[in-house]
């Protein structure tokens, strides 16, 4: 029975004995692991599931760094996953589901939409998500509480938008162009499916070590512990 075990050690067991090397640049080590059989880390660094350790924003660092977070679960299932989210949503390619107004809705309810989701600005979309305009962090500064979204965003025509499978490095192009921050991308007829921001080109770019999924979002892991409501939460 003790010979099936495999061998375990702790930092206790390891001594690194100072020697000789080759290497010219610690830029030239690699320290890749593997976090899952399927999921790889430049950095073999894991943030711990403890209350006072990890929530969105460790999660967020530990994976821009190589790494990954473990959202810790001493939170309603609904704070947990909203953490998991702000993670999923800080970064990705091509935002497949971005934070959408009504033209008809108030600069008070945009104002409560972007400070509740820590966001910079909202496209403004109609019926069956027709795009219409956007709506920037500065025109819900200029304006009062009772002023109509419509009243305030830059309208559709003025905007600058692309097809669904525009290639990111046509993307980068166009936003490097025209100086602008979002370019929202449109189907035939006009209709919003996605977003691709040059806030979230700039990091992809820049932040090549970084622990992503598929899409470019940051990969991020939730407890759900082995008792009480460990199903429902998983």
């Amino acid at each position: 029975m003790l010979d099936s075990i495999p061998l375990g050690l702790t930092y206790d067991d390891v001594l690194l004995v100072p020697r000789f090397s080759t290497v010219k640049s610690r830029k030239d080590v690699d320290c890749s692991s593997m976090f899952t059989k399927q999921i790889a880390l430049g950095a073999p660094f894991v943030s711990s599931n403890m209350d006072t350790v990890t929530e969105s924003a460790m999660a967020i660092a530990a994976a821009e760094f190589g790494g990954v977070g473990v959202i810790h679960r001493f939170l309603t299932i609904e704070a947990q996953v909203n953490e998991v989210t702000k993670v999923k949503r800080s970064q990705s390619r091509i935002i497949e589901d971005p934070h959408t107004i009504s033209p008809t809705a108030t600069l008070g309810e945009a104002r409560r939409i972007i400070g509740q989701m820590r966001i910079h600005g909202l496209l403004v979309t109609g019926p069956d998500r027709l795009l219409v305009g956007i709506l920037t962090h500065r025109d819900v500064q200029l304006g009062g509480n009772d002023n109509l979204v419509s009243e305030r965003m830059t309208p559709r025509d003025r905007l600058l938008v692309a097809k669904a499978d525009v290639a990111l490095d046509d993307a980068w192009e166009l936003l490097s162009e025209r100086r602008l921050e979002k370019l929202p991308l449109v189907d035939s007829q006009g209709r919003l499916v996605g977003l691709i921001t040059a806030k979230d080109l700039s990091k992809d770019r820049s932040l090549a070590r970084a622990t992503r999924d598929g899409k470019g979002r940051l990969r991020v892991a939730a407890a759900v512990g082995v008792v009480g409501d460990f199903q429902e939460r998983a």
